[in-house]
């Protein structure tokens, strides 16, 4: 199960829906969607952890949609329900984020939500690089995103850091 499954981040209400997993690795996460009943499609750019991931969905007996491309210039024939970011952002350089975030916004249906996992590294450099919630608010503004009221989740990382997990809507 993926770490913002453990905390509470979950798929709660989604089955059915079409869900994007962009820079999707290895993939736990598409496979807790996909259990829940989600039509998921994912991708990465690189190879190994895109036929890992359709390895483990075969074993597993379960179908996900899994795309081996690069993110910035992939373009699917239309918008998702749902998006989940989770390690994508923070492992792109911070000068591509505003590429990232528009890309996330086309990609996505307007009233969709973008589940979004921001890693707290707490130091310059990277990957990970440091997504601090104030840098995001600004990144993901209000004119294209409803921030939710609520605090958001404390997510612990299995590389040891934390992140902010927070669902934020398509305007």
């Amino acid at each position: 199960m993926s770490p913002a499954h453990r905390a509470g981040l979950g798929c709660d209400g989604l089955r059915g829906r079409r869900v994007l997993v962009p820079g999707c690795g290895s993939g736990y996460e598409v496979v807790d969607l996909v259990q829940a009943g989600c039509q998921v499609t994912a991708f990465d750019i690189a190879s190994h952890p895109v036929r890992h991931l359709m390895g483990v969905l075969a074993e597993q007996g379960l179908h996900a949609n899994v795309v081996q491309a690069d993110l910035l210039n992939w373009q699917p024939a239309e918008p998702y329900d749902v998006i989940y970011e989770q390690t994508c952002l923070c492992a792109l350089d911070p000068e591509q984020w505003s590429v990232y975030e528009a890309r996330l916004a086309d990609w996505l249906l307007p009233g969709g939500n973008l589940f979004a996992l921001f890693m707290q590294t707490g130091r310059e450099g990277g990957p990970p690089f440091d997504c601090p919630l104030p840098a995001m608010q600004v990144l993901f503004d209000a004119t294209r995103w409803q921030w939710p009221r609520q605090e958001p989740l404390e997510v612990p990382h299995p590389n040891g850091l934390n992140e902010k997990g927070i669902v934020l809507r398509r305007c």
